[in-house]
């Protein structure tokens, strides 16, 4: 139940050995996990605790691996870890077994972490929902009948029931954002090249980054530290390294401006009471100072939606393309993985380009507004975590969805512009299920969300008063 921060402390003081650390966390999995299918791919415990007698060996002989030395952590199952499975949900890759580590892999391994297994996503990272052949689904933290969001759906179900002290995750379309807000903890999309993931990616501009989920806003920036940095293998990361992140959290934020959209002035549809929670949490900002107001950004949202739609079928389609010309593999992938690659087989490069303007134009508009704001307010999703057993909700509030990622909307123009967005929750709603808000901020502002969801956490503490109930 230690957070984090004092978890390492408590093992580079020797308070506690990393065995009895690795112990400690595969009771608790073996307990637990069997009701929501987070972790998968666990590996065998005598392996694990031999890693962990090896950690307190370094200990012994005052040898800090970095600061997560010796703790228990599962990767989301999109990344490569040497050695463990990585099935990216798909009977395609079952049996495969990466030879190498990625870029984020790495850094996480040098920094003294042992990999008990992986966590639980959608098939190829598709949709906001954690379900797929080969593992099955997994359920939500506060409810196991529920959806617990994707495609770091496991990463967060993981980490609301205490079964990992931080997790890795990624995100295209709100990936780190949604599951955060629906379990009860924090996901941090990152500004583009701050955390290189892939050098496979090379000059390849993906919306998809990866960042941190963690229990609390100081653990999340002691992940993000270890994630950050540039890596010349990766040629569009970020200068610097994760030590930006290291100076105080605390700071004042009386006359702060924050902008909170609403429901963007009608254009989105939400389920009865996401707003009304989202709303109660922004009280909590008005009391340290801050001053709230209802905004946006002076642009077409449908536009920013027609081309976000371009561009993931490009990007995502284009990835697939491999499994989709081999016809007994194309059997083998969910219709929205075909949807993705036929949308795509019917761009030019012109659609792209056009696509790409339309994003251009879409950051620069939410450039001009972070000249009049210091931040800016969006929940997490539209609605509240729906029927672990529906494959996507096809309408909100008597509105219908036209495609499998229409539902998730109010995340997609954060992703088109490019800014960090920090996901904190934000409450529960009448049926006691999570929902969470988005905090952005200018690009390369990660140290502002940081510092806002730091009071703000301070403030609420929703992550360690309103537990599980699974957790007793």
């Amino acid at each position: 139940m230690l957070d984090a921060v004092s978890l390492a402390a408590a093992i580079r003081s020797r308070q506690v050995s990393c065995v009895e650390v690795m112990s400690a966390y595969l009771d608790h999995i073996e307990k637990l996990n069997p009701q929501v299918n987070a972790i998968v791919a666990l590996q065998d415990r005598g392996s694990l605790l031999a890693q962990a007698e090896e950690r307190d060996r370094h200990i012994a002989n005052g040898e800090l691996l970095g600061p997560l030395h010796g703790f228990p952590l599962a990767v989301k199952d999109l990344a490569p870890v040497k050695g463990i499975p990585m099935t990216m949900g798909s009977p395609i890759l079952k049996n495969f077994v990466p030879p190498a580590d990625c870029i984020t892999v790495e850094r996480l391994r040098k920094a003294g972490a042992i990999f008990i297994g992986k966590t639980n996503t959608p098939e190829f990272g598709l949709g906001s929902h954690t379900y797929n052949p080969v593992y099955g689904p997994t359920r939500n933290a506060y409810d196991q009948s529920r959806s617990a969001g994707g495609s770091s759906g496991g990463a967060a179900v993981a980490l609301a029931l205490r079964m990992l002290p931080v997790a890795d995750g990624s995100d295209f379309g709100g990936s780190l954002r949604n599951p955060a807000g629906w379990n009860n903890v924090f996901g941090f999309r990152t500004s583009a090249g701050l955390v290189p993931a892939n050098a496979q990616d090379g000059w390849f501009p993906s919306m998809s980054v990866a960042g941190p989920m963690a229990r609390n806003v100081p653990d999340l920036r002691l992940l993000l530290s270890v994630q950050a940095g540039y890596d010349s293998r990766a040629p569009l990361s970020a200068a610097g390294d994760g030590s930006v992140f290291s100076g105080r959290l605390e700071t004042d934020l009386k006359g702060k401006r924050i902008a909170w959209s609403g429901d963007f002035k009608g254009y989105l549809p939400f389920e009865p009471g996401v707003l009304d929670v989202c709303e109660c949490a922004l009280q909590v900002f008005e009391s340290m100072g801050c001053v709230v107001e209802q905004a946006q950004p002076d642009y077409s949202l449908d536009a920013v939606w027609r081309a976000w739609l371009t561009l993931r079928a490009w990007q995502a389609g284009g990835s697939l393309l491999t499994y989709y010309h081999h016809p007994s593999q194309r059997a083998l992938l969910k219709p929205e993985a075909i949807f993705e690659v036929e949308s795509g087989l019917k761009l030019t490069a012109f659609d792209i380009s056009a696509a790409l303007s339309v994003r251009t134009a879409w950051y620069q508009a939410v450039r001009e507004f972070f000249e009049k704001y210091d931040y800016f307010i969006v929940p997490t999703a539209q609605l509240f975590p729906f029927d672990v057993d529906l494959h996507w909700p096809h309408e909100i509030a008597g509105k219908k969805m036209q495609t499998y990622h229409e539902w998730m909307k109010c995340v997609l123009p954060i992703t088109m512009s490019g800014c960090p967005a920090l996901a904190a929750p934000a409450g529960f709603g009448n049926e006691g299920l999570p929902i969470g808000i988005q905090i952005v901020g200018p690009l390369h502002s990660e140290v502002a969300c940081l510092q806002l969801a730091y009071a703000y956490d301070i403030a609420t503490r929703w992550s360690t008063t309103r537990l599980p109930g699974l957790l007793g």
